[in-house]
Formats: structure tokens, C-alpha cells, sequence
């Protein structure tokens, strides 16, 4: 821990001075004191550029206004909503809690952080923007932002990602906290991360810390914050067979947990790595997704990625039409194109529907 002080308290007021003269950063949630909104901000935000998250935020409080109305929402329309989004645990997550509310905290949020942190989908930063936000509880949040200001201002070489730093991090963060307005200090630090302390281009010289700021004097703003686990990622080849009978085509729910859970695909044969035609029909017939004989290939698409945080999916889409339609199968639907749209994707197969007359 900083053993200065004086640089402690200068750093809070400084922040809070750059707050109150330089920052103009314009979020429709700040300064809301609705637990609700907040939290729906906050939820829609974990792991989404704010860019991308402020018009899904607008979306969900026009059709959603309070809470009763997201709880009663069926789940699919929520998920066709959140749809783009990804991570969509949070999406269930979000609905749980809100369901939980509604009914047996009759639409009333928890007003401390030890109630609002036991809600599904809300973990220590989460909490504390809340109760700090909408109840003035003095609480610091501790997101990327809060880490890579502390880290290049008091020098801290500790990783982020290990218990031993998390901790040195969040007590660092809670002694900064001014206690008298840990809202307006929480959204300061928080803005300040995001348009002068960015992660790789700085504003160093419109830096109000540049006179005693470690990472700045010591030429060291690359290397900090310091995060030394590696992420191993996954790989993942997806087939998707893309089934024509009598213009219907047969989508699923996935429904395990896994990635993309309670969106829909079609049907799907998914290998380790890349298989040759050949091979994908072989398989696809052993599980019974296409019957020998019975079908007629009309196309295979170009390959498709998407890289999520710790995994990389590839594949290939495979156009069939069907001369006979296959057993059912008990998770299967049979829609027409034009009703596709009505059920959530991943941005996956998006990229395909949006592209499938070229392919």
C-alpha cells in the first residue's frame, strides 16, 4: 500500500477536481439514482464497449420501464433483445434476478451491498456501483478502469489477476474513496480511466497526476497494470447444416450449459478440428442429421470465426435440401426463412443469415 499520505489525498482531490472541471463525459445513466436502471446499465455493460451497450441500455428502459415489466417479459423476447450483445449468461442472469425481485422483494431493490451482492449475476464491482450510486453507501468500484489508474499513479507492480493483488487493489481503492460522495468519486475514477488514462494511448500531458504519476515519470505506462495469467483458448470447429424441407428449415434452443445458451442454431456437428467433406457427412449421418441417400448437398459456405474471450469458433455453414424429412426429433422446429428472425441467434450465425445470399 502507498505508504504517502499526502500523494493519497492529493490523488482524490485532484480526481475530483478534474470531475467537476474537465470531464464532459456523457452516459444516459449517470448520476441516476434509480437501483434499477443502474443496475441494468451495469449488467449490459460488463464486457460490452459502452458504444455498443447504450443503445441496447435505451432499448430494454423504453420497453422495460421498471422491473415489473422486464419480470414479466417472456424469456424469449429478452433474449431476442439482448441479441448481439453476447455473454449471454447475463441475459439470464438478468431475469432471474429481476423475477426474484418483482415477486418476493415486491419490486423493491436491496438497499445494502450485502443483500444486493447475493442477486444472480451481481459480483463485488456490481454491488458497489449500485449501492454506491443509488443509496450513497461508501463503497469503491474496482473495474479495468479503476485498476490501470491506480496501477500507473501509485506504481503498483502486483498482477490484477491474482488473489494477492485483487486484494491490495480493492483495499487501495476503498481507503481513496471519498466516503462524503462515493458516487460522484466512483463514476470520476471510472471516467477518468476511460478517456485520459486509456490502455494503450494515454492523454499523458492532460493527465492531472503527470508530475507524480510512477508510470508516466518512470516511462512505464505500457507495462502497467501488470497481468500475468495467459489465456489459453479454446478451439472448436462448428458445422451447421442448414436443413431445407418443403421451404421449412429446422432450428434448435441449445439448452446446455455452455456458450450461447437458450439460443437458437441449426442443426450442428461440432469436431475438434477442421474435417473434410467426407468425414462432415459421415458424422452427420451417424448422429442422425442427415439420412444416407435422402438428401442433396447445395452448398458449403466459405469458413466463419468468431474469437470470444477464451475460445475460438470456426466452422461451416452446409445448405441441404431434404428428399424425405428426417425422424423429428424433440428439440427440433421446422420455420420458414422469412419467420427467422423471430428467434435470437448468435452473432455467429447472423453473420451467415445476413450473408446467405452470397453463399
Amino acid at each position: 500500500m502507498p505508504k504517502n499520505n499526502y500523494l493519497k489525498e492529493q490523488f482524490t482531490t485532484q480526481l475530483l477536481k478534474w470531475n467537476n472541471e474537465k470531464n464532459n463525459r456523457k452516459m444516459p445513466w449517470k448520476g441516476e439514482k434509480d437501483p434499477y436502471k443502474i443496475w441494468l446499465s451495469e449488467i449490459i455493460l460488463q464486457q460490452t464497449r459502452v458504444e455498443q451497450g447504450l443503445n441496447y441500455y435505451n432499448r430494454f428502459i423504453k420497453i422495460f420501464p421498471d422491473i415489473h415489466q422486464l419480470a414479466k417479459a417472456t424469456d424469449e423476447k429478452v433474449f431476442k433483445m439482448w441479441e448481439g450483445l453476447g455473454y449471454y449468461s447475463r441475459c439470464k442472469n438478468l431475469l432471474t434476478t429481476a423475477k426474484f425481485i418483482s415477486k418476493d422483494c415486491h419490486g423493491k431493490f436491496p438497499e445494502s451491498f450485502e443483500r444486493i451482492i447475493k442477486l444472480k449475476g451481481i459480483g463485488p464491482y456490481t454491488a458497489a456501483a449500485i449501492s454506491s450510486f443509488a443509496y450513497n453507501l461508501p463503497h469503491a468500484v474496482v473495474d479495468g478502469n479503476v485498476f490501470r489508474v491506480l496501477a500507473r499513479v501509485f506504481g503498483i507492480t502486483k498482477s490484477l489477476d491474482s488473489s494477492e493483488g485483487k486484494k491490495y487493489f480493492n483495499r487501495l481503492a476503498n481507503d481513496l474513496l471519498y466516503k462524503k460522495s462515493p458516487g460522484i468519486y466512483n463514476q470520476a475514477i471510472m471516467d477518468f480511466g476511460a478517456v485520459i488514462c486509456k490502455p494503450n494511448t494515454p492523454l499523458c500531458p492532460e493527465c492531472p497526476f503527470k508530475k507524480t504519476c510512477y508510470a508516466f515519470l518512470h516511462n512505464k505506462t505500457d507495462l502497467l497494470p501488470v497481468k500475468k495469467k495467459k489465456i489459453n483458448i479454446k478451439n472448436r470447429w462448428f458445422y451447421y447444416f442448414v436443413l431445407e424441407y418443403k421451404g421449412t428449415f429446422a432450428i434448435s434452443q441449445r439448452t446446455h450449459k455452455d456458450i450461447w445458451e437458450q439460443l437458437f442454431e441449426f442443426p450442428l456437428l461440432e469436431t475438434l478440428q477442421r474435417q473434410s467433406e467426407m468425414e462432415i457427412f459421415k458424422q452427420a449421418e451417424k448422429i442422425k442429421i442427415l439420412k444416407k441417400s435422402q438428401y442433396e448437398l447445395i452448398s458449403f459456405s466459405s469458413v466463419y470465426k468468431q474469437k470470444l474471450s477464451h475460445q475460438l469458433i470456426r466452422g461451416q455453414f452446409i445448405k441441404i435440401k431434404l428428399k424425405v424429412k428426417p425422424e423429428v426429433k424433440k428439440d427440433w422446429k421446422w420455420v420458414k426463412m422469412s419467420q427467422i428472425g423471430q428467434f435470437a441467434f448468435p452473432v455467429y450465425i447472423k453473420q451467415f443469415l445476413k450473408n446467405r445470399g452470397s453463399n
